[in-house]
C-alpha cells in the first residue's frame, strides 16, 4: 500500500528523482514501525532486495525470445536498471534495453516514461505496444498514444487477486506471453 504513494511524492516534485530501492527502502521502515517490528541494517538490506530476486511466471522467459525474432523487447518499469537487469539475469530474460522511469526521471503513469521508451528506439509511440497485466498502466500508455496489450494474471497478488480482464480499452487481451505472440502473427 506504500508502492503509489511514495512515487506520488516524485511525480509530485515533493522530492527528487530517485531509484526505486531508495523508495522501497522508505516504505520498509514505514511498514516495520508500523508494525512494531525491528531487525537490524543486514536484514533490512536482505529485505529490501528481495525485488531483485523476484521469481518470474513461467511463460515470460520462452515467450520473450519468441517476440524478440522479430520485435524489440524492453521492460518499461518503474524499477530501475540495475533491478530489471538482475531480474532479468535471475529469470534468462534478452532484452534489447531496460527503459522505464530511470530514463524518464519519472514514474508511471506520466506520460514521459511511456514516450521516453518509445522515443529510446527511435519509434512513435503508436508503433510501440505496452503489454501489462494492470489496467491503470495500459490506460496511461494509451492516453500517451501507445497501442496496448492487457496480459491477464488472475493470481498476481493470491490466488484470484489479480485482473483477470482488462478495465480499460486495449488492443489484445492475451493469457501468456506466447499467445502474445502468436496473436501478433508470430509462430
Amino acid at each position: 500500500a506504500e508502492y503509489q504513494p511514495a512515487m506520488e511524492e516524485v511525480r509530485a516534485g515533493r522530492i527528487p528523482f530517485c531509484k526505486l530501492d531508495l523508495l522501497h527502502r522508505r516504505n520498509l521502515d514505514i511498514v516495520l514501525a508500523r508494525a512494531g517490528l525491528d531487525c537490524d541494517e543486514a536484514t533490512r538490506v536482505a529485505l529490501n532486495l528481495a525485488w531483485h530476486r523476484l521469481d518470474a511466471w513461467p511463460d515470460v522467459a520462452d515467450g520473450l525470445q519468441m517476440l524478440r525474432r522479430d520485435y524489440r523487447i524492453a521492460p518499461c518499469s518503474n524499477g530501475h536498471i540495475a533491478l530489471m537487469v538482475n531480474l532479468a539475469r535471475r529469470n534468462g530474460f534478452v532484452w534489447d534495453a531496460v527503459l522505464g522511469a530511470e530514463v524518464a526521471r519519472d514514474y508511471k503513469p506520466r506520460p514521459a516514461v511511456y514516450l521516453a521508451a518509445a522515443d529510446a528506439f527511435d519509434l512513435a509511440p503508436a508503433q510501440t505496444l505496452m503489454v501489462a497485466a494492470h489496467s491503470s498502466d495500459l490506460e496511461a500508455a494509451a492516453a500517451a498514444g501507445l497501442r496496448t496489450a492487457f496480459l491477464a494474471r488472475p493470481d498476481e497478488f493470491g490466488a484470484g487477486r489479480g485482473e483477470r480482464t482488462a478495465a480499460v480499452a486495449v488492443d489484445l487481451t492475451v493469457s501468456s506471453v506466447p499467445e502474445l505472440a502468436q496473436a501478433l502473427g508470430m509462430p
